[in-house]
């Protein structure tokens, strides 16, 4: 006879939520203690949460009931909020949303690193909390995601022409969105203006359940510079009507000082091993960091809240404490970012970055920017980084690292006790794999500072920069 499945309540009565998770979730617990994530609550909240999941003893839900609201919510400015899976903070006053990433990322260092930071700064907010990207991501499709009411009302067809953002869990149907507050202008009118051209010019959109049609994706970088790029990837190959269409986008859109166009006939949408095919002006946008300027390709990976970037790395610099001597290692280094902002404070800087184009950019841009005192190599960081490599070029003095999310491979964590850097900077985008990684190198370096930084307010994202100094 097979086992009776465990039922649990489908309500948790009256469950205070005290702080901000991932994926814009709130954390609570009701009177019993049992804990329960739930999105549309806000720290302070007490409600009544209808559960919709459990898996390994944890439970997800959404408030049915509130009895109590926190003094911490405000109104959302944007119109899709609650529907767009972006920006899900918006509900809840920026002070606050610092005050829970601040304390998530020292309680989840103590937690999962378990070791113990002798100067905890605080963090460093967004001077823009709204326009603060330089580059934006949308899903062009010919269906359309209906909220509940719209559902409700049988005139109303899913069937429409599409340029926006994917609901969570639905993969072949997109939100309109008319006005996004991530990124500046000239960014909604060209998303929009996109838009009514293919429906002006009976250009077909992409549809992802039959997969049919042809406009599939659009992506939107913007620099400071009052530059402007645009890349449109298309579904079907047909230049006979791609072509038109994108010398009307040029003709609508004068303000695009490089528009490219690619070809996904792929069931993903990752555009990063396509081919790219200039259409019209420069095959690069320029954007500049403090005293430093970078060439940004259609492919190039770059920090998409400028503003925050300078300050990002203005911290990574002081952690350095660089005096012009240091021979300094970049790991992940990208298109040379850091590596480029610091080249001036110290002898000679290293970096190495697994994506060669990305490797590429920063020849170009040290190049650009007269800087001769630094040297990239393109390759996994856990294969580069040898015993022969530091032989070559020197024993660090100083050794910053910025890893993806999945943090550093075990055998980089290996290297760098070996290498024993007198300073270690570790600049991270998950705490999580951050505190893992500081555990590792507990047996040699001490955490002396760490500061968080705010990159993407409204959001459950955030960065860390840790200086370790060696025992």
């Amino acid at each position: 006879m097979a086992r009776r499945k465990k039922r649990y309540p489908e309500i948790l009565y009256n469950v205070t939520f005290t702080s901000m998770a991932d994926k814009g979730r709130c954390v609570g617990r009701d009177p019993e203690g049992k804990v329960v994530f739930a999105e549309d609550a806000a720290p302070g909240d007490v409600a009544d949460v209808q559960i919709f999941k459990k898996r390994k003893g944890v439970l997800w839900g959404k408030p049915s009931h509130f009895h109590k609201k926190s003094e911490a919510r405000v109104e959302p400015f944007c119109a899709h909020f609650g529907v767009c899976g972006g920006c899900k903070w918006q509900h809840v006053d920026y002070a606050a949303q610092l005050r829970n990433k601040e304390e998530g990322v020292y309680n989840t260092i103590q937690r999962i690193g378990k070791v113990d930071v002798v100067e905890k700064q605080p963090i460093l907010g967004g001077e823009k909390t709204t326009y603060y990207r330089n580059k934006l991501e949308f899903g062009c499709a010919n269906r359309r995601w209906l909220t509940d009411e719209e559902v409700k009302d049988e005139s109303i067809s899913q069937m429409s022409e599409v340029v926006g953002f994917h609901r969570p869990g639905a993969y072949d149907k997109l939100i309109q969105i008319d006005h996004c507050y991530l990124q500046d202008e000239p960014s909604n009118a060209i998303r929009n203006g996109i838009r009514e051209l293919a429906i002006e010019m009976s250009f077909p959109f992409f549809d992802m359940r039959e997969r049919t049609g042809s406009l599939r994706q659009l992506m939107i970088r913007t620099s400071s510079l009052g530059q402007t790029m645009v890349l449109i990837a298309f579904f079907a190959n047909d230049q006979k009507k791609i072509q038109p269409f994108l010398a009307a986008v040029q003709a609508k859109f004068p303000e695009i000082t490089s528009l490219f166009y690619c070809i996904n006939p792929k069931v993903n949408e990752y555009l990063m091993d396509l081919d790219m095919h200039l259409f019209h002006g420069t095959p690069y946008i320029e954007e500049a960091l403090g005293h430093i300027r970078y060439r940004i390709g259609a492919k190039s990976f770059f920090q998409t809240n400028t503003n925050q970037a300078i300050r990002l790395y203005d911290i990574a610099a002081e952690f350095a404490g660089l005096t012009g001597e240091e021979n300094v290692y970049d790991l992940y280094t990208g298109i040379g970012s850091i590596a480029l902002y610091l080249a001036d404070k110290c002898r000679q800087v290293v970096g190495i970055e697994e994506i060669a184009a990305a490797i590429d950019d920063a020849k170009i841009n040290a190049e650009l920017n007269g800087i001769e005192n630094a040297r990239f190599y393109a390759g996994d960081v856990k294969d580069i980084l040898t015993d022969e490599f530091a032989k070559e070029h020197g024993a660090p003095d100083v050794l910053i690292t910025d890893p993806p999310r999945a943090g550093m491979h075990p055998k980089v964590v290996q290297m760098l006790l070996q290498l024993a850097a007198p300073r270690l900077v570790y600049v991270s985008c998950n705490p999580a794999t951050q505190a893992r990684d500081l555990q590792l190198l507990d047996e040699m370096y001490r955490v002396e500072k760490m500061r968080p930084v705010d990159m993407f307010p409204h959001t459950s994202h955030v960065e860390n920069v840790a200086l370790l100094v060696k025992r």
